[in-house]
């Protein structure tokens, strides 16, 4: 297996302007993503596919390879979320894609040593992808009333209900060509990376910048904490 990594990052941002340059720890969320995948040795090629110019020129002074898109690959008009995935997978090299967003700045190294590790293992097993994901367990709604959990007498504490997922697009691998077939970064088949709460934020708006900014020297230890046991601790 050979691994490449995208980052893929655009010039327009509907919520929070020029939010892939964002200041980061001591950078930007762009130049930090780049550091971050350069430590780790299983990835062979760092790809920072845009259409600016001058994200391109940030990737190519980090020495990391780049791919310019024309603007329909980027207005989320012209083309679909899956044509676009398509064609940049398909204009670049490598058995095994690694999908790395620079909004999500505090996915480590090692977990995307540790993730490519479990990818391997995972595609041997019968999984055909890999995808990041966060437990939660929340009482959920929709319009017609609570869809996980039941009002009244029979309602139950919250670590007692089922664990839910959501993706958190902090990291997707799958073989580069599958993702070319799928139109899309991963399977109907992925193993499920856990990631925590912090490590899974995903930067959409300024309070997520500033979260995870906050985050960012935040100990560890604390991080690792299951919420649903903190009742049990005190």
């Amino acid at each position: 297996m050979s691994f490449t990594a995208i980052i893929p990052v655009r010039e327009g941002s509907r919520r929070l302007k020029n939010k892939n340059i964002a200041p980061f720890a001591g950078t930007n969320l762009l130049i930090n993503k780049i550091n971050q995948l350069k430590e780790v040795n299983e990835i062979e090629h760092i790809v920072v596919s845009s259409d600016s110019d001058m994200m391109l020129k940030m990737a190519e002074s980090r020495g990391v390879l780049t791919h310019k898109r024309s603007i329909e690959y980027c207005d989320e008009k012209t083309k679909t979320f899956g044509e676009v995935v398509a064609y940049i997978c398909n204009n670049v090299k490598g058995d095994d894609i690694l999908w790395a967003t620079c909004t999500a700045p505090l996915v480590f190294p090692k977990h995307y040593r540790e993730a490519i590790k479990l990818y391997k293992k995972a595609i041997k097993e019968g999984y055909d992808s890999l995808v990041s994901m966060e437990k939660f367990r929340r009482y959920l709604w929709d319009d017609n009333g609570p869809i996980n959990y039941r009002l009244g007498i029979e309602h139950v504490p919250s670590q007692e209900l089922s664990p839910l997922y959501y993706a958190t697009d902090g990291i997707l691998i799958a073989p580069r060509e599958k993702m070319v077939e799928w139109k899309y970064f991963h399977g109907k088949h992925p193993y499920r990376y856990i990631l925590d709460k912090r490590t899974s934020i995903d930067i959409d708006d300024g309070l997520d910048l500033a979260c995870a900014r906050a985050w960012l020297d935040m100990d560890e230890s604390v991080s690792q904490i299951d919420p649903y046991c903190i009742d049990a601790l005190q």
